[in-house]
């Protein structure tokens, strides 16, 4: 294999430039030509793709976003528009192709490698919900950006004895919300996997109240229902004053944490390694801090795993 391809594609998430540079580094370290896709698939279709040197890709580990940029491309999801795109690749005698994204570019990787184009997928993503790993590219960095605005909140929810509901993001899964909520010491945490009952979280801040405690956070998934929505609920049925804040696309921005730089680095590296190995299809993961990699079919029909044992700890400390 002589040329490689990258894209980022779906959201961005933070340490994706970290994923882009590990890509192109390593392969020219074996003597690989590297190629740029500009705007995901949409990118691909449409044939922006210029040739990456390591002056490419320097001084951009510690930046947000994607220098790839991205886009999303119902297109692609057609036999009419992969094909296009390999077409594309062909013309600029691309190999093999490194897709940076969550399950909707795994799908279009999928789609390609089964048209005999070989693609590894590097989860990238704020909401950790890809299945068959424990962790992906920019929740690091999200759920530290979301623990600084619990913290800021809970000062002034202390200074205005206020409740105060924050809806973070997550699409369908609540490892954003849970994570965030344990580690800033939220009262109550709402997330898609588990049930809840308004009048267990009610009685809950009712008793805290009754101790002594004027403020309470609140974080819920946006899986679940909105902030504003959620916020209108509880000072319903408490009457108790109480505020939403949306944190909304602040959490996919930032520089990315030192964790999101080498995770990022190590998938991005892994990748390359894959392709050499004549290997298509796969999906690049981690597990008990060990790299994987796994048939990308199983991240697409398995069902993403949250640590619950994590969400009861949450409701033994929050007491």
């Amino acid at each position: 294999m002589k040329r490689i391809g990258v894209l980022t594609s779906g959201g961005d998430a933070p340490g994706m430039n970290a994923a882009v540079r590990a890509v192109v580094r390593k392969a020219i370290f074996h003597d690989i030509e590297v190629f740029g896709i500009y705007q995901g698939y949409q990118g691909l279709m449409n044939g922006k793709i210029e040739k990456l040197e390591l002056g490419s890709v320097g001084d951009i580990i510690h930046r947000g976003g994607t220098i790839l940029q991205s886009a999303r491309c119902d297109e692609f999801k057609t036999k009419a528009g992969q094909q296009q795109g390999i077409e594309q690749l062909r013309a600029h005698q691309i190999e093999g192709l490194v897709v940076i994204g969550g399950d909707g570019s795994y799908r279009g990787a999928k789609a390609l490698t089964e048209l005999g184009f070989p693609c590894i997928g590097i989860p990238g993503t704020i909401d950790n919900d890809i299945p068959g790993t424990d962790f992906t590219i920019g929740f690091d960095t999200a759920m530290n950006t979301v623990l600084d605005v619990i913290d800021k909140i809970r000062d002034t929810a202390t200074s205005h004895e206020r409740t105060f509901v924050i809806e973070v993001m997550g699409r369908g899964a609540g490892d954003l919300a849970l994570w965030t909520g344990l580690a800033g010491g939220a009262e109550t945490i709402i997330i898609p996997e588990e049930k809840f009952e308004m009048k267990d979280i009610v009685d809950r801040l009712k008793k805290g109240n009754e101790r002594g405690k004027k403020h309470s956070i609140i974080i819920v998934a946006e899986g679940v229902m909105s902030g504003v929505e959620f916020a209108s609920k509880v000072q319903a049925e408490t009457n108790f004053e109480t505020r939403a804040s949306v944190l909304g696309h602040m959490q996919r921005g930032g520089s990315p944490t030192a964790a999101d730089r080498v995770l990022a680095s190590r998938f991005g590296a892994r990748a390359v390694e894959l392709l050499l190995d004549g290997k298509g299809g796969r999906a690049v993961g981690i597990k008990e801090n060990h790299l994987i990699d796994y048939d990308i079919v199983e991240a697409l029909t398995s069902e993403h795993q949250l640590n619950l044992k994590l969400y009861d700890l949450s409701k033994e400390l929050s007491i």
